[in-house]
């Protein structure tokens, strides 16, 4: 007998053939509770300034995606060793938007009525293997989809936090501001985001959307420090160790 879950077929009975992890969890600020995440959605060029830097043009037709399983994310203030099988490790600072309920072919305004909360997080990214795939129009998997590449932060209830506003979302490396922007820059807002997702997939609580990041990304190397900051929730902070 199969039961039936959204998207998934899980069998009711039998012996697992090995060891299979629980879902990875992200703690809720301030609480003793966590969230379990069971997907991870990202959008592609939703600050118009990190476009032009890529060297590509917003489209403004629709949001695109793409997407991390959950077994890439890393909690906050980890350690982590630079990834095999890339020279240009960069660091990519978003909002993230955790679901609450159930939503399926939503209205922005339905859609932010179902968030959750908010948290910082780091969408780390191979980029010589992502540039190297887009140039041949293949899938960014190798480049963004590996292990320990979604890092993120406590998150803050929505209900907590208030509008999203002019709040600013920064990352610095040893220090330095690398990167510096406005909520208010996004070409997608975040109910518009999780409206259109939603016309695709059946949205419900374990759904992360990392929401695209401001201009100014950048390279890594072992020995460096990120912290990653939005006003009004928890910062984001990950080191760089030397390759396993």
């Amino acid at each position: 007998m199969i039961e039936k879950t959204i998207g998934a077929a899980v069998p009711a009975t039998g012996r697992r053939l090995f060891p299979s992890p629980d879902f990875p969890t992200v703690p809720v600020a301030g609480e003793d509770r966590v969230y379990p995440v069971h997907r991870i959605f990202c959008v592609g060029r939703n600050y118009a300034e990190h476009a032009r830097e890529m060297g590509v043009e917003v489209d403004r037709e629709a949001p695109f995606y793409f997407t991390k399983s959950a077994l890439a994310l890393v909690a906050s203030g980890s350690r982590i060793p630079y990834p095999p099988g890339t020279r240009d490790f960069h660091y990519e600072m978003e909002l993230v938007a955790a679901i609450g309920r159930q939503l399926f072919r939503a209205d922005p305004e339905t859609a932010e009525s179902a968030l959750f909360g908010y948290a910082c997080g780091l969408d780390m990214t191979r980029r010589d293997l992502q540039l190297a795939a887009r140039a041949k129009g293949r899938p960014w998997d190798l480049g963004k989809d590996f292990e320990r590449s979604a890092v993120v932060a406590p998150i803050t209830r929505a209900a907590a936090l208030g509008a999203l506003g002019e709040r600013r979302i920064s990352l610095s490396v040893n220090g330095a501001v690398r990167q510096s922007a406005r909520l208010a820059d996004l070409v997608w807002s975040v109910p518009e985001l999780v409206s259109h997702l939603s016309q695709f997939y059946h949205l419900g609580p374990g759904d992360l959307i990392f929401t695209g990041t401001p201009a100014g990304v950048g390279p890594v190397v072992p020995g460096d420090v990120l912290r990653g900051e939005i006003d009004g929730l928890v910062p984001v902070e990950l080191a760089i160790g030397d390759p396993e």
